[in-house]
């Protein structure tokens, strides 16, 4: 498994959606952002000549989730 995330930083993609989501003040800040974000880093892949990595993008989304979760049981 940390194998599988250290390819193509995924790890970085989970990170930085959890940090997007325990940022967010409701869900559909965390789900409109997270999206973006997410978007972007692919759309930046693509431009620099690269596959749009479908994986990479569901894994900062599901960070989004993971994040706004636990923003939602602390708080």
């Amino acid at each position: 498994m940390i194998k599988w995330l250290k390819k193509s930083n995924r790890w970085k993609h989970l990170v930085g959606g959890v940090i997007i989501g325990a940022g967010a003040n409701d869900a559909y800040c965390a789900a409109y952002a997270g999206t973006g974000a997410a978007s972007a880093l692919e759309l930046k892949d693509k431009l620099y000549g690269n596959k749009w990595d479908w994986v990479d993008w569901s894994l900062t989304l599901c960070g989004v989730a993971a994040g706004y979760s636990i923003r939602t049981v602390i708080i």
